[in-house]
């Protein structure tokens, strides 16, 4: 019963801080959730001033996008702990992201001559591999690579089992591997 309350209430500190701007039911459920919302945030894996940023950034979002909240849906709590869960996501994101400054401009520097010419052999020795693989096999090693079909769509494709079809890649990738070397 009284979580009851409680939700209702904070559905209610909602509703003024969408209609009224109310600071001082946003001061309540920041003073409620915020440290809830930070002590989450380290749980996940963020450091403490990641963790404070976002939660900042979730409060700061309750406050403009009041609006958005459907009681209907989630409750308050939920609501904010799922704004605080993209906020987490986004932040990772971003650190994964190289900033504009970390990317390389201008032209890429010329590939060194000699990986130049490696990759030209390499490629040679698999052309002539792929030739001289058995036609059944080359045929299927076509289609599942240059032709980008799955075994199934192979399958359907050719009307051969699909045993059959992987047998035969596995065979063709083994033939291919050992011509490699």
């Amino acid at each position: 019963m009284v979580a009851e309350t409680r939700q209702t209430d904070w559905i209610e500190h909602v509703r003024r801080i969408e209609q009224e701007r109310d600071e001082t039911a946003f001061a309540e459920l920041f003073q409620h959730f915020g440290p809830r919302v930070k002590a989450f945030l380290m749980k996940s894996g963020a450091n403490e001033t990641l963790a404070e940023e976002c939660a900042q950034e979730v409060m700061a979002t309750l406050w403009n996008k009041a609006h958005l909240f459907d009681p209907s849906r989630a409750s308050v709590a939920t609501w904010i702990f799922t704004v605080a869960r993209n906020r987490r996501i986004d932040a990772l994101r971003k650190q994964k992201r190289p900033e504009p400054e970390d990317l390389p401009w201008g032209p890429e520097a010329e590939p060194d001559q000699e990986e130049v010419l490696a990759l030209q052999q390499d490629t040679a020795r698999l052309g002539r591999a792929l030739a001289d693989l058995p036609e059944k096999q080359r045929h299927l090693i076509e289609k599942a690579y240059f032709g980008d079909l799955s075994h199934t769509e192979i399958a359907e494709e050719t009307g051969l089992p699909l045993g059959t079809i992987k047998s035969r890649i596995r065979l063709a990738l083994d033939r291919l591997r050992h011509a490699m070397r």
